[in-house]
């Protein structure tokens, strides 16, 4: 079991890092997670022909049961001197796919885009969000805002890797004397609040010198402390340390579940570990939220069951629904081979409910090699290789649906299981599935169904819902770790 809250850190990584590197000039930082070395970070800044090119590139890797996986970003931006943007790209390795993302920005507050993935390319336009900066703009901002204590202002910096804004406010701190690596300088503390549209917010700490170049940063994420810190390139592209963050995925259960599957409900009451803002947990079909003082939350799991009788392919014009059968760069499913195989599971019938159950049990019996050395893949990548994890289980069975008409969408949250890997009784990050049959969303999971389990149960807390891009991952990001199970209510009637 295990989520793509890694490949969310590195694009949180390369928003809040970014720094202040004078022109034609490289910066190296050394990437922290838990004090232990995992990765680097690349920044390089180039002034040429009137333009100004910005590259970052965020580089981690981390063990999952003594196997590593390692990820990789790369963002790309063209401006010009006085901050207008003109073209971007990104590179995503996800240690079994790559994707690259190019775009280009034109003067009618549109850009065109081209994402390529496994030899196939997807364009698109999309509107410029209004105001939106890239490296070179944040930059000028924060020169001209310069290091006054108390200060603070607010941004909407584009990224490529995620293809939108990212709404950021800066506050301004004072001088602080920090250690970099054994070398102590005063530094000026630097607060940055990052909100993902549609999900929760991280902030980091950074500390600056008198000329904006950023030294160091500090952002918790899932629990954990992860610190960029400048250095040499000898030692930010030297050897890591191995941190398995299995653990840091998984969260303690009160009490034990026994036998959740037969749970017609399950309630949780959730307190946050720090601060009083309500957790950004969504309400849903099968999930009601209450939020109350304090910052806590009631969590009501109670899952539907699919109508008989419902008719596919979904021919309304509800917005929502619309998306959700459209295919994506992670659930392509207008591709061939995904076509062939849901009508392959589906066989001949018409009955909706009917047809998701049989994509479920097929998907758990189609990925043959269950493990966690695939980084990310798109559907089409698991459709060849029949291998991953929940979220290749995830992934598959969406476009699978979505191949057939019926909408349906990525899940994140947490799972309860009674063992794995020599712990009990705890709720661990996972992915799964929701469908829209008859007028409401019905839970998948075919990763669970593998297993025996059964799938969709109430023992799933649904944290962020999406179309499984890396980027759906932020709330997942921003959520977990931030939050204890203080109660569990299970209603077997």
């Amino acid at each position: 079991m295990k989520v793509r809250c890694i490949l969310a850190i590195c694009l949180v990584l390369t928003a809040a890092g970014r720094a202040q590197t004078p022109s034609d000039q490289t910066e190296y930082f050394a990437l922290f997670m838990e004090g232990k070395k995992v990765g680097y970070a690349i920044q390089n800044r180039l002034v040429a022909d009137g333009n100004v090119t910005t590259t970052e590139q965020v580089n981690l890797t981390i063990s999952r049961l003594n196997m590593p996986v390692t990820m990789n970003t790369t963002e790309t931006s063209i401006e010009t001197i006085d901050g207008k943007p003109l073209a971007f790209e990104a590179l995503q390795d996800f240690s079994m796919m790559m994707i690259k993302i190019t775009g280009k920005v034109h003067k009618n507050g549109k850009a065109d885009i081209t994402v390529t993935s496994m030899g196939a390319e997807e364009k698109s336009t999309i509107e410029w969000p209004k105001g939106a900066v890239m490296a070179e703009g944040l930059r000028l901002l924060q020169l001209k805002r310069g290091l006054k204590q108390g200060q603070s202002y607010t941004a909407k910096i584009f990224s490529a890797s995620i293809m939108q804004a990212v709404d950021i406010k800066t506050t301004i701190g004072g001088k602080k004397n920090v250690d970099l690596l054994g070398r102590v300088l005063p530094l000026t503390e630097v607060h940055t609040t990052m909100k993902m549209p549609d999900a929760g917010q991280i902030t980091s700490t950074g500390y600056v010198n008198d000329n904006f170049q950023l030294q160091k940063n500090i952002m918790p994420v899932m629990g954990m402390k992860v610190e960029m810190v400048a250095c040499e390139k000898a030692f930010a592209l030297g050897q890591n340390d191995v941190l398995d963050v299995v653990d840091k995925m998984f969260l303690p259960s009160p009490v034990p579940l026994n036998n959740v599957r037969s749970a017609k409900s399950i309630t949780y009451y959730l307190r946050p570990t720090a601060g009083t803002d309500a957790l950004p947990i969504p309400s849903g079909d099968n999930q009601k939220v209450r939020q109350l003082k304090g910052g806590r939350a009631i969590v009501t799991v109670r899952p539907l069951t699919a109508p008989k009788g419902a008719r596919f392919p979904y021919k309304g014009t509800e917005k929502t629904l619309l998306e959700a059968i459209k295919p994506t760069r992670f659930l392509q499913s207008d591709r061939k081979e995904i076509i062939k195989l849901a009508h392959r599971a589906i066989g001949d019938t018409k009955d909706a409910a009917e047809a998701v159950k049989r994509i479920e049990a097929f998907v758990a019996g189609y990925i043959e090699n269950k493990n966690l050395s695939v980084g990310y893949a798109t559907a089409a990548e698991v459709a060849a290789s029949r291998q991953g994890d929940c979220t290749e289980f995830a992934v598959l069975t969406a476009a699978m649906c979505r191949a057939v008409g019926i909408p349906a969408q990525i899940v994140m949250g947490l799972a309860y299981v009674d063992q794995y890997s020599g712990l009990r009784d705890r709720f661990g990050g996972h992915a799964w599935v929701q469908a829209y049959i008859a007028n409401r969303w019905v839970g998948l999971d075919s990763a669970f169904k593998s297993t025996g389990r059964g799938g969709y149960d109430a023992g799933h807390i649904a944290l962020a819902v999406g179309d499984g891009a890396p980027e759906d991952f932020f709330n997942l990001v921003s959520t977990l770790g931030q939050f204890k199970i203080d109660r569990i209510i299970v209603n077997k009637n």
